[in-house]
C-alpha cells in the first residue's frame, strides 16, 4: 500500500528518534492539515502553540531546496505556515537553500541556484503571505547567514554529522558543513527578535532539526519546535520526485496537469464491470488520497470512500473530481503569480547592503 510505505518515515521518527504523534496533543489548531492527518508528528509543538496564543512574538521557518519548484506536496506545509501568519501574526522566514542544492550536486552552478531561488521567491510572493511579515533568505545574497553558521559550527562535531547523515570521507566538505547553515536558518528569527519558533517540515528533513535543537541551546538560543507533515505519494503511488515528474507542480500547464491526474495510480479494477461488481480500493487510490487530504470535508470524503468501495463510483470519477479541484487552485495561483512584480520581491528578499537585487533578478530572467 503506497501510503503505508511512505508513512513509515513518520513512524520511524516516533519510534526511533523521539518525536511524538500529533494525536498525543491535548489541543491542535482548527485547520485542515491537522484535522485531515497531514500533520503527523511533532517536537514540542504544544510549547509553540501555547506561546503563540498568548501573544509571544512568533515565527515560522520553512523553506525550499533550490533545485525544483513548488508542487502540491508542499501545500500542506505552506498552507499551515499561512494559517499561523493569519491567525497569530507569525512572521514567516523562508530559506531557499541554493548552497545546499549546489554542494549536494542537485544543480550544476551557483547561477542556477540563484535563478531557481528567484522563481521560488516569486511563487512565495504569489502564495498570499503578508510581505510585511515575510522574509526570504537566499544565502548567496544574504551572507550574514554564514556568520551565524560559523558560530554554531563550534558546537557540531564531524562524528555527529557522519552519524546523523551517514556522510563518508570521500564526500565534499560542503555537505558536512551544511547542517550548521541549516541550523543558522532556523535560529535566524531569534536574531530578529522572535523567540518562539516553529519549523514545519517533511520527515526527511528531521535530521537537520535534530542537529539544530542540539546545538541551539549551547549558544543561548531557544530550542525550536517542529511539525512533521506526512508524505503523500506521488501520482504513481511512489514518493514525489522531480526526476520522476510524478507530482503536480504549481507552474504546470493545464494540459500537463490533466495528463498527470488522469493517469494517476488508482484502486480501481481492471474493467468497469469488475469494478461495479467488486468495488475499488480507496486506501491505495491516489486521487482519493489527495481529495481527502486537501479538498473534502469529513462527511464528503467518507461518502466518496464508501461509494468507491461499493463500486458506485469509478476511478475515473474520482480523477475528474480531483482535476476540478486542482485546476481551480492552480488557476488562482497562476493568476497571482503573473501579477507579482520585481518590487514585490524587493520587499521580501533579505540581502546584503551592497547587493543590487533588482539587477540580479533581471539578469536571472525571473520575469521573462
Amino acid at each position: 500500500m503506497p501510503n503505508q510505505e511512505l508513512i513509515s518515515d513518520n513512524l520511524k521518527l516516533i519510534e526511533s528518534f523521539g518525536a511524538k504523534p500529533i494525536s498525543s496533543l491535548n489541543e491542535v489548531p482548527d485547520f485542515y492539515t491537522f484535522k485531515n492527518g497531514l500533520m503527523y508528528s511533532h517536537r514540542d509543538f504544544e510549547l509553540f502553540y501555547k506561546k503563540a496564543k498568548n501573544g509571544t512574538k512568533s515565527a515560522i521557518v520553512s523553506g525550499f531546496n533550490a533545485s525544483a519548484t513548488m508542487h502540491i506536496g508542499h501545500a500542506a506545509v505552506f498552507d499551515t505556515n499561512l494559517f499561523f501568519q493569519k491567525e497569530f501574526g507569525a512572521n514567516v522566514f523562508i530559506p531557499i537553500s541554493d548552497d545546499e542544492s549546489y554542494v549536494s550536486l542537485k544543480i550544476k552552478t551557483q547561477e542556477d541556484g540563484l535563478r531557481n531561488s528567484f522563481v521560488l521567491a516569486r511563487m512565495m510572493a504569489a502564495y498570499g503571505f503578508n510581505p510585511s511579515h515575510t522574509k526570504i533568505i537566499i544565502d548567496q545574497i544574504y551572507t550574514n547567514i554564514y556568520n551565524i553558521a560559523i558560530k554554531l559550527s563550534r558546537g557540531v562535531t564531524l562524528s555527529e554529522i557522519r552519524s546523523v547523515y551517514g556522510y563518508t570521507p570521500d564526500q565534499n566538505i560542503g555537505l558536512h558543513f551544511y547542517p550548521s547553515i541549516q541550523a543558522a536558518h532556523v535560529v535566524l528569527p531569534q536574531t530578529f527578535g522572535f523567540p518562539n519558533v516553529l519549523v514545519p517540515i517533511g520527515p526527511d528533513e528531521d535530521a537537520h532539526l535534530r542537529v539544530c535543537r542540539d546545538v541551539a541551546e549551547k549558544f543561548g538560543y531557544v530550542k525550536p519546535s517542529v511539525l512533521h507533515s506526512v508524505f503523500l505519494p506521488g501520482l504513481d503511488g511512489n514518493k514525489m520526485s522531480k526526476s520522476k515528474n510524478n507530482a503536480i507542480f504549481f507552474l504546470d500547464e493545464q494540459k500537463e496537469i490533466k495528463r498527470k491526474v488522469m493517469t494517476a495510480f488508482s484502486g480501481g479494477r481492471t474493467t468497469v464491470e469488475e469494478h461495479r461488481r467488486l468495488g475499488g480500493n480507496p486506501d491505495v487510490d491516489v486521487a482519493y488520497m489527495y481529495l481527502k487530504s486537501y479538498f473534502l470535508a469529513d462527511k464528503e470524503s467518507i461518502h466518496i470512500y464508501d461509494e468507491y468501495k461499493r463500486g458506485k463510483l469509478l476511478s475515473g470519477d474520482l480523477k475528474k473530481m480531483l482535476l476540478e479541484h486542482i485546476e481551480a487552485r492552480i488557476d488562482k495561483f497562476i493568476a497571482k503569480y503573473n501579477k507579482v512584480t520585481l518590487e514585490d520581491l524587493e520587499k521580501i528578499i533579505l540581502r546584503d547592503e551592497h547587493i543590487d537585487l533588482k539587477a540580479l533578478i533581471e539578469k536571472a530572467g525571473t520575469f521573462h
